[in-house]
C-alpha cells in the first residue's frame, strides 16, 4: 500500500509532525475513511526512509488525539469517529477555494461569475439524492447564501 505521504527536507517542522498532518488531511478529506487500515509503522518508515521511531511517535500522537486506533498485533486503522478539529477542515477548504480562484483567473472569470458557479455547484450538491425544492424554496436558499 502506497501511502502518498511525503517528507519535505525543506520543511522546518519535525518529520513526525509532517507525517501527522498528512494523515489527518487524508482522513479529513475522506481519502482514508473510518475503519480503513493504514500502513504499518514499519511499512511507512521504509516508504519514507525515516526511522521507525519517527513514525511510531506520529502514530502514538495520532492515537492520543483519537484520529487512529492501534491494536497490538493487528495494526492501525482510522478511528470510527476521528477527532479532527474544525481548523483542519477550514484549512482544507481554504486550499480548495484558493485553487478555485486561481482556476477562475486562468479562465478569465470575474468574481461574480465565480460566485454564480459556486452557487450552482452548491445547489447541485445540496439537492443530490433528494427531491428538488420548489422555486420559492430555491430562492430562499439562494438568499441565505448571499
Amino acid at each position: 500500500m502506497h501511502s502518498g505521504i511525503y517528507i519535505s527536507q525543506s520543511d522546518a517542522r519535525p518529520m513526525y509532525l509532517q507525517i501527522m498532518e498528512q494523515i489527518k488531511q487524508r482522513v479529513a478529506v475522506g481519502d482514508w475513511p473510518r475503519g480503513q487500515e493504514i500502513p504499518s509503522i514499519r511499512q511507512l518508515a521504509v516508504e519514507l526512509r525515516v526511522s521507525v521511531i519517527t513514525v511510531k511517535r506520529a502514530y502514538l500522537e495520532l492515537e492520543r488525539e483519537s484520529v487512529i486506533v492501534t491494536q497490538h498485533g493487528k495494526g492501525s486503522t482510522v478511528a470510527a469517529d476521528p477527532d479532527l478539529s474544525p481548523r483542519l477542515y477550514d484549512r482544507e477548504l481554504a486550499e480548495h477555494i484558493d485553487q478555485g480562484v486561481r482556476l477562475a483567473e486562468l479562465l478569465g472569470l470575474t468574481q461574480d461569475e465565480l460566485v454564480v458557479r459556486v452557487r450552482e455547484r452548491w445547489r447541485q450538491a445540496s439537492f443530490a439524492g433528494s427531491a428538488r425544492p420548489d422555486k420559492q424554496e430555491q430562492d430562499k436558499q439562494e438568499e441565505e447564501l448571499v
